[in-house]
């Protein structure tokens, strides 16, 4: 029951992102509207999975790589929606379905069995720092599929209202996921010393997790000191996408280390 939710959810979004490239190349508008009601679809059966599968760990599901990636897309996806839904970024839509589609694609070649989570990982600040470091993603990678859309609306002569109102989504975005990382910097900084007696120790994760909020200040000061915008902006929120990703897919499978999924003593933190 549990994989058919998560494959449903997973074929929705690809059936979504594919009427929606249709939908954007030749002006289909019913091709849109349908992909949006298919993306939600997907959401939905997300959503579901993800609930079913908490109650049946009995804890939130975000312990191991493959629920963070689950999570992770349900978070872009999330955003998105309200976007959407509430501020009409529709603009946002086709470069961001893919997103959510290719993390949870990731998620799929992962391991799904169930586990518990080992008892020095048993804590409240569990929540906050998982949850705040994938909802902090999710904003950096929609940053980044909005500087793509700017520089796409750019080359094909969008207007300067509508670059503007591009430009300024990734400033939100950006300085959003930049205060949820924070928050999972520190809540991991309090938890680690509850578990390890050690607020911080260099492990790659955590120096990779400094290095994803360095980069991301770096944009805020440009943006709040320097006056930068327009198209510089937009290609540094792309180009500090790889620099999430391998923040949550390098360091966790390539660099041994606490947060490793690879350490034989605690596989399951993140």
């Amino acid at each position: 029951m549990l994989d058919a939710l998560f494959f449903a959810g997973l074929v929705l979004y690809f059936i979504a992102m594919i009427l929606q490239f249709l939908g954007a190349s030749f002006k289909k508008e019913a091709f849109l509207k349908y992909a949006w009601w298919i993306f939600l679809a997907g959401f939905a059966c997300s959503t579901v999975y993800l609930v079913a599968r908490g109650i049946a760990a009995g804890r939130v599901p975000m312990s191991n790589q493959f629920e963070f990636a689950a999570m992770f897309a349900w978070g872009i996806a999330l955003i998105l929606i309200i976007l959407k839904e509430k501020v009409h970024a529709d603009w946002l839509v086709t470069a961001a379905i893919p997103m959510v589609f290719l993390i949870l694609s990731y998620a799929a070649f992962q391991p799904r069995g169930i586990k518990d989570l080992m008892p020095a990982l048993r804590s409240v600040w569990f929540v906050f720092h998982i949850g705040t470091a994938a909802f902090s993603y999710a904003c950096f990678i929609l940053a980044g599929a909005a500087g793509i859309r700017y520089l796409y609306s750019e080359k094909n002569g969008g207007s300067e209202t509508d670059l503007e109102t591009i430009d300024f989504m990734i400033y939100r975005l950006i300085a959003l996921g930049l205060l949820l990382l924070t928050v999972t910097i520190v809540s991991g900084a309090i938890w680690a010393e509850q578990a390890w007696s050690s607020f911080w120790t260099w492990d790659p994760k955590e120096v990779w997790a400094l290095i994803t909020w360095l980069l991301y200040s770096v944009f805020l000061h440009l943006r709040l000191n320097r006056k930068w915008k327009g198209h510089r902006m937009a290609v540094f929120a792309i180009a500090a996408v790889p620099v999430v990703l391998f923040t949550f897919i390098g360091v966790n499978t390539l660099i041994p280390g606490l947060h490793s999924y690879g350490a034989l003593v605690i596989r399951e933190l993140l």
